[in-house]
């Protein structure tokens, strides 16, 4: 098969193939009938030369060739896709683009309203999805960065990705109000002891807060793990639990809420926030235009930084 008569469809179906991994799955996904997917499959056995898919028991598993293939099948189906929803010029005030940008609950809270905003004011045909961060998407960042127009991060928990620094802020620990503390106050050493409650914590995904702990030596006690900031002031209020937060949100936690800020008694470097996306949207003005967005919304978080 020649590569240049592989119509878009084909590759729609090898990457539905690819993820589902069943011909059933990927019939579904794609809204065909099974005997017109297996067609398909057939058609890229053929074009590879491989099986792609393989049993093995009562499922299927793929094939090495298939694993390889798995990222640039995303990046080309999104690379058409961009293609096909290209404008000849483009006018924010007549997209009608869905921009998709995956955040934590700490990002929404500081600019999630002035970003939705600016959306309304200069493309107000346009729509903005904003999907709460999970240990998931970093973990797989690549295939991430794919499915969203921009992931909002602080560094060190990613790296080796389009991205532009967008504000800084530092990170105190919280305790409950009637937290009783050792003589010398908090130290590294009740960190070290205490139970924890950590956000977007994982085994191969952390805060750099919790990295910066590790190279102390401190292995924490963890208690609670929940993916939002925002749940934290509640899972700490009552309880001998510690955790950090970023101090602009500490600053926004109600009075009587039951929990205190206190410096962190070792150096937890600052915390600075970053959007993120694919290399593939550098150049694509509807990106850009989105990445201006974001920006200008953020741009009161960088006052007096």
């Amino acid at each position: 098969m020649n590569p240049i008569t592989v119509d878009l469809n084909l590759l729609r179906a090898l990457r539905a193939l690819l993820e589902e991994r069943t011909v059933t799955g990927a019939a579904h996904r794609m809204g065909v009938s099974q005997p017109s997917m297996s067609a398909s499959l057939a058609r890229l056995r053929r074009h590879f030369g491989d099986e792609l898919l393989v049993r093995a028991g009562r499922e299927y598993r793929l094939t090495p060739l298939a694993r390889r293939l798995q990222e640039h099948t995303r990046t080309a189906v999104r690379a058409a896709d961009r293609v096909f929803e290209s404008q000849p010029d483009f006018d924010p005030a007549d997209s009608k683009r869905q921009f998709h940008v995956i955040a934590s609950d700490y990002d929404t809270t500081l600019a999630g309203p002035r970003l939705v905003n600016l959306l309304a004011q200069h493309a107000p045909r346009a729509e903005l999805a904003i999907t709460t961060v999970t240990t998931r998407h970093v973990e797989q960042c690549p295939e991430t960065l794919l499915d969203c127009d921009l992931l909002l991060l602080p560094h060190g928990m990613i790296t080796d990705a389009s991205h532009q620094d967008l504000f800084r802020d530092e990170w105190q620990c919280v305790v409950a109000t009637d937290h009783r503390l050792p003589g010398a106050g908090l130290t590294v050493e009740h960190l070290r002891s205490a139970p924890w409650v950590v956000a977007y914590e994982s085994a191969t995904s952390s805060t750099t807060v919790a990295r910066a702990l590790r190279m102390l030596g401190v292995q924490l006690t963890v208690q609670v793990k929940v993916e939002s900031f925002l749940m934290i002031p509640e899972l700490v209020a009552g309880t001998d639990r510690i955790a950090v937060l970023p101090r602009r949100l500490v600053e926004r936690i109600p009075a009587g809420a039951g929990v205190r800020a206190l410096p962190c008694p070792f150096d937890a470097g600052p915390l600075v926030e970053a959007m993120w996306w694919h290399p593939l949207y550098d150049h694509d003005p509807e990106h850009e235009f989105l990445r201006r967005l974001v920006h200008t919304a953020t741009a009161p978080l960088r006052d007096g930084e």
